[in-house]
């Protein structure tokens, strides 16, 4: 309860004091919270990307490791509080990085993934700031493990999300393409590394720059 009301206040008072600071809610699943990093509050691509933009930009992580973007996922973002921090943020900009673990063989529904990927757009574009929300390819899956595929990224997951960038008119940030080369930077073909998540922090910090 006391980490829950300190957050609360810090973000009050980063709202208060910093109206010329532009807020970059970054959400995901595992590979945005950082897993496998030794060091996720210094390594995680978030935070990368903070130290990229430099003092004009303020980087919340808001990623949480396991989730689903399907609502009825086996773990859905949407009940997390990473997802409830993200409105307490009040961002001026929305990276949304998920589907990788809604490939899973008893997560993925094609339909499902496209109607609660367009109602994370809707709900996320109700908050305040009217957030410009960009769009995540994710990177590729060098290997299938724990039912993670990226045969279901390529012909599933992508197609949607491209879809929903034209459909919604929002920029889309390439992130399988982007990382492609990187396999080796996957230690356990899912998770990038500190190097590989530095690449990551670095394709989307271009992006952002581009406005």
């Amino acid at each position: 309860m006391k980490k829950s009301f300190l957050f609360l206040l810090s973000m009050l008072l980063l709202g208060s004091c910093s109206d010329k600071i532009l807020r970059v809610a970054c959400v995901g699943d595992s590979i945005t919270e950082g897993a496998g990093l030794a060091v996720q509050s210094k390594t995680g691509y978030p935070v990368m990307l903070d130290s990229i933009l430099g003092p004009k930009y303020a980087v919340l992580n808001s990623g949480r490791s396991a989730t689903t973007l399907q609502k009825r996922g086996d773990f859905p973002y949407w009940i997390c509080k990473e997802f409830s921090n993200t409105f307490v943020y009040k961002p001026n900009i929305i990276i949304i990085k998920l589907g990788t673990n809604d490939t899973k063989p008893q997560n993925w529904h094609a339909d499902k993934y496209e109607a609660d990927y367009q109602a994370m757009i809707d709900t996320f574009q109700t908050i305040s700031t009217h957030p410009k929300i960009y769009l995540c390819l994710p990177v590729p899956v060098f290997k299938t493990k724990w039912g993670i595929n990226d045969s279901t990224v390529v012909h599933g997951v992508i197609p949607i999300i491209e879809k929903l960038a034209e459909k919604n008119k929002l920029p889309m940030i390439d992130l399988y393409q982007g990382m492609s080369g990187q396999g080796a930077d996957f230690p356990d073909s899912i998770h990038p590394n500190e190097k590989a998540a530095k690449v990551m922090a670095g394709i989307i910090a271009v992006e952002i720059i581009k406005k």
